[in-house]
């Protein structure tokens, strides 16, 4: 049925229901526009005033490199929102040929029929061929795509093969280039200057500049993944989360200031694992909440977290809280290391018993767990709580082990929650394993001049360390999604997810 046709179907009130709508969504999209357009403004004037900015060589050298890739993905955002045009395209600047010297591999595309429909056998007329820069590590070749074109003499019709879809359309690289960058900044530290010095010693110098604007384009065309994760994740009932300070640039004032890596994870328990990370400019309790607000409503499950007070609202708002044992235990520990405290030994070897029980657990059903920790950890937990309650009446107020007693007796009720469900763990200790290879290389990935480029980053490491955690090598998972993502039905998006990934090629 065309649009006229259906409109002519509908009622009047109808009618101006759908003008309503329409206006709403053209409104939406010209505020979007006019937002990224200020946007771009904003990073062009960054890009040129970077050079007289108070930054040393290496963040100079980072900025830059965070700006063009900014740049692409804000132009790449206005031009999806931008309604189509009847006009011909303006034609693409030519770019420079690659190298000779490169080894080539042919890879050939011809239709599957050279039938034409009058029943003639069509004749091949020619070709075209495109060029895709691939990459192995240490060694450039080229992928040569030659689509065959075939023609009917006698109705004059010519046919051939489409041209392959590609995560960056009409780019040089292919996706297993545009993996290894992203792996490469983002799982191994490795900014974007460092690797084009690696590119030029294995034959072709990619300049910095061409390198953030892949790896811009990539982030925009990843990012519906990374929803799709977040989404996934809020579905389970158990969640762990961790903050982690980074350094991002502020390029108006020439220095840097403290923003924060959120992350949340679901748990060791479970087999299909995911760890989505959001970047935030500061460490405000809005932030989960922002994120923990899913498709379907805020978030309401068992979020095991440490005792920071950016998660109290969230408490109050439904959320269950589960302690961590270890920040507990942490405080004597602290004790013991620094001042051989006796008291803080004792407090130590009641939590190295309840730990003595998780072990034996770990790899148990639920149900099983449930039932050895009321018979083994409650009576432990008591004795620890009517030890500490004890303590409490012999130490001076405001002494370290005062604080240390009074963080576990504060929280009490969350620190032993999991002994009466098997779904929790004891403590945080999962999600800080997974935000801590990240504190590796913040200096190097999220030394940035935007909240956008924090963002992107925290994107791509969700991918990567989500494929780690399911036992996928990063490189090889990232290279088959970027190949299957232009094609894959948004209603099939959830397949490219990282437990739920299969090569395509299995």
């Amino acid at each position: 049925m065309s649009d006229a046709t259906h409109i002519d179907s509908l009622n009047e009130a109808q009618v101006r229901e759908l003008a309503k709508r329409l206006v709403a969504e053209v409104q939406f999209k010209q505020a979007t526009i006019e937002k990224l357009t200020h946007e771009n403004a904003v990073l062009k004037r960054l890009k040129f005033a970077a050079q007289s900015e108070r930054f040393d060589a290496e963040q100079r050298s980072l900025l830059e490199e965070t700006l063009e890739a900014d740049l692409q993905a804000v132009s790449e955002e206005i031009e999806a929102l931008q309604p189509p045009k009847d006009s011909p395209q303006r034609q693409q600047p030519k770019r420079q040929a690659l190298p000779a010297s490169l080894p080539r591999r042919e890879i050939r595309h011809e239709p599957e029929s050279t039938t034409c429909a009058c029943g003639c056998q069509m004749k091949r007329i020619g070709e075209d061929v495109a060029e895709k820069l691939d990459y192995v590590p240490g060694v450039f070749s080229v992928e040569r795509h030659i689509r065959g074109k075939w023609a009917c003499a006698k109705c004059e019709r010519i046919v051939q093969a489409p041209v392959a879809p590609h995560i960056i359309d009409k780019g040089i690289p292919t996706a297993g280039l545009i993996a290894q960058v992203l792996v490469a900044k983002y799982a191994d530290h490795l900014p974007l200057y460092r690797q084009e010095g690696i590119f030029g010693r294995a034959g072709l110098a990619i300049p910095r500049s061409t390198l953030a604007q892949w790896v811009g384009s990539a982030g925009v065309q990843l990012q519906p993944l990374v929803e799709a994760m977040r989404q996934e994740l809020l579905t389970r009932s158990v969640l762990h989360a961790d903050e982690t300070p980074v350094q991002m640039l502020d390029p108006g004032a020439g220095k840097t200031h403290r923003a924060y890596l959120w992350s949340y994870c679901t748990s060791g328990y479970e087999p299909e694992r995911l760890v989505v990370f959001d970047f935030a400019e500061s460490r405000a309790g809005r932030h989960a909440a922002q994120f923990l607000q899913g498709a379907g409503g805020a978030w309401r499950g068992t979020l095991v977290c440490d005792d920071y007070s950016g998660y109290k609202a969230l408490f109050a708002q439904g959320v269950t809280e589960g302690g961590c044992l270890a920040h507990a235990r942490r405080k004597f520990h602290e004790l013991w290391a620094n001042h051989k405290s006796t008291l803080a030994q004792q407090a130590l070897e009641l939590f190295a018993r309840l730990y003595e029980i998780e072990r034996e657990v770990g790899e148990l059903t639920a149900d099983e767990r449930l039932r050895i920790r009321q018979a083994k950890a409650k009576p432990v937990a008591d004795a620890l709580h009517a030890w500490l309650t004890a303590q409490r009446q012999k130490v001076p107020p405001g002494s370290a082990t005062a604080k240390a007693i009074d963080y576990s007796l504060g929280r009490w009720p969350a620190l032993v929650r999991y002994i009466g469900d098997g779904n929790l763990p004891a403590d945080n200790n999962w999600v800080e394993n997974q935000i801590r290879p990240i504190a590796l290389g913040r200096n190097n990935w999220l030394f940035a001049g935007s909240l956008r480029a924090g963002k992107r980053a925290a994107a791509v490491m969700s991918l990567v360390h989500s494929a780690r955690l399911n036992g996928h090598e990063p490189h090889a998972y990232l290279k088959d999604v970027m190949e299957r993502l232009p094609t894959q039905p948004a209603s099939r998006i959830t397949e490219l997810l990282p437990h739920r990934w299969r090569p395509a090629t299995a």
